[in-house]
């Protein structure tokens, strides 16, 4: 995976910061901007602050994932399709003691986390608890595999089973 220099973040984190602030409609990205037409479509659905962007290879398409926070506290990926400019998935982030996410778990967090490191062995460096737009939920691990590349591998908490993977190109912002 790819990390930005402290520089390029800060840029970065400026751009985001700014855009969030600015209101969505200001946005006007040109035919070629995949980045910009995703932004003002990520703040569309969820109006509020990014605080991180990924690109990622999803079936071999590029996605942006935006982790967005909004003015009631909650946290938000969108993912977008790189290039379509179209956002394809809407997740609420939550705290693995929330009741919703509790209540939808069958599967504990370690054998999700067995699951995932079966079929994408390495060391999981970050853990998320998702509830789904379809009403489930999930776990999301990023697993830092040996040859240093980054894999996200998603975990039904109710089946057990691996229902999506991805390799982040790069990050920016908070992990």
């Amino acid at each position: 995976m790819f990390r930005l220099s402290l520089g390029t973040t800060l840029i970065a984190a400026a751009f985001f910061t700014n855009t969030a602030m600015a209101g969505h409609d200001t946005i006007k990205p040109k035919a070629y901007d995949s980045l910009g037409k995703c932004v003002k479509a990520a703040l569309t659905k969820k109006e509020g602050t990014i605080v991180k962007l990924e690109f990622k290879s999803e079936n071999k398409k590029g996605v942006y994932e935006f982790d967005i926070e909004t003015a009631d506290g909650k946290s938000w990926d969108v993912e977008c399709d790189a290039k379509t400019g179209k956002v394809t998935e809407i997740e609420e982030e939550v705290k693995a003691d929330d009741p919703r996410f509790k209540a939808l778990a069958k599967v504990s967090e370690a054998d999700a986390k067995s699951t995932a490191l079966a079929a994408h062995p390495g060391t999981v460096v970050e853990v998320e608890y998702e509830l789904e737009p379809d009403g489930k939920a999930s776990y999301e691990f990023d697993i830092l595999e040996a040859d240093k590349e980054e894999i996200k591998v998603e975990v039904d908490a109710t089946s057990g089973k691996i229902v999506e993977v991805s390799y982040e190109e790069y990050q920016i912002g908070k992990e």
